[in-house]
């Protein structure tokens, strides 16, 4: 009975002390309870699905492995023992996690400390120690050639709204979350093009329009002739629509399915949703468009953003510019 008490203080005094450390700014406390008073320190600066997303990853990927540890007694060599522990992980069927997504959780980890030396004292990183791990950007990003995304949509020009949903994709390059949340009023099509100035996100269940990824990401997009009409001819027949209804009521689960059945009754590569926002983009470059025209239709925030993604898509071009310059050659 002596014992058990005693192993209650213990709880006592150390749950105590992490009060006070959290109280005086300093890293006297375990990872796991550091990670709760730097959430508590998002929850108002971020939106509620950027939060959830970091929650799964950091709840899932990351605490487990440092969760009883003291913060300001975590090494190096505690950083590199988890991300051998990432990098030799394999599912049921023997597939790692993609190097790129061992480097989003990683650096999900490196924010955490980085928190710890800006507002707590903690005296160093021991990330920066550690190294990298994973890579910044896939060596090979997929995306549907002009042909590839004409057989495709023959193939499901029997469902209008799976027909129009991916000519709205493939000719206006939006993401899958500006797209679930366009509605009739976000059209001009006697002006030729559409307003992205929402976002639409399913969180704990629960479906939220959002404002867009980025301040850049409320944009005008200028559209095709063929897209106006495609559109124009799916609102009509839309029966009941509002202007203020969402035009595609639908969750990204009927996109995956929509892309899945399309792709195998059209003999066409499967890619990812998200892979036709690339295939709008390599569209554009293959036609000679400049990358500041293209940052601008995307929404990225950066142009670099856009070098960055898509610099594999220019080499070609290079080519271009010197049998160009031939010409100009006496």
């Amino acid at each position: 009975m002596k014992k058990c008490c005693f192993v209650k203080g213990k709880e006592t005094l150390k749950w105590e002390q992490e009060i006070i450390a959290q109280a005086n700014g300093s890293v006297g406390m375990t990872f796991g309870r550091f990670v709760e008073i730097y959430f508590n320190d998002l929850k108002e600066r971020l939106k509620e699905t950027t939060l959830q997303g970091k929650h799964w990853m950091i709840d899932t990927k990351i605490t487990p492995y440092f969760k009883s540890l003291q913060l300001n007694e975590i090494k190096p060599t505690d950083i590199r023992k988890w991300q051998n522990i990432m990098t030799s992980y394999r599912d049921e069927n023997g597939k790692p996690y993609a190097a790129t997504y061992i480097r989003t959780v990683y650096n999900q980890l490196t924010a955490i400390f980085n928190y710890a030396v800006k507002y707590y004292g903690l005296k160093e990183n021991p990330c920066h120690k550690a190294g990298g791990v994973g890579k910044k950007k896939a060596e090979e990003m997929q995306f549907w050639t002009k042909k590839e995304f004409n057989t495709f949509i023959e193939a499901v020009k029997d469902n209008m709204a799976v027909y129009t949903i991916f000519m709205t994709l493939y000719y206006s390059g939006i993401r899958e979350g500006e797209l679930l949340a366009l509605t009739p009023e976000d059209f001009a099509l006697e002006k030729k093009a559409l307003s992205v100035n929402k976002n639409y996100q399913v969180v704990r269940n629960r479906e939220i329009i959002t404002s867009p990824k980025t301040p850049k990401s409320n944009r005008v997009i200028p559209i095709p002739d063929k897209l106006c009409e495609c559109l124009d001819l799916y609102m009509g027949l839309s029966y009941g629509l509002k202007p203020t209804d969402r035009l595609f009521p639908y969750r990204k689960e009927f996109l995956y399915k929509a892309l899945n059945k399309g792709c195998k009754k059209s003999g066409v590569k499967k890619i990812r949703i998200h892979d036709i926002r690339y295939s709008h983009a390599s569209l554009l470059v293959e036609l000679g468009f400049s990358p500041l025209l293209i940052a601008e239709r995307l929404g990225h925030e950066k142009v670099q953003t856009t070098m960055d993604t898509y610099s594999h898509l220019y080499p070609n071009k290079q080519v271009e510019v010197a049998n160009q310059l031939n010409g100009l050659i006496p």
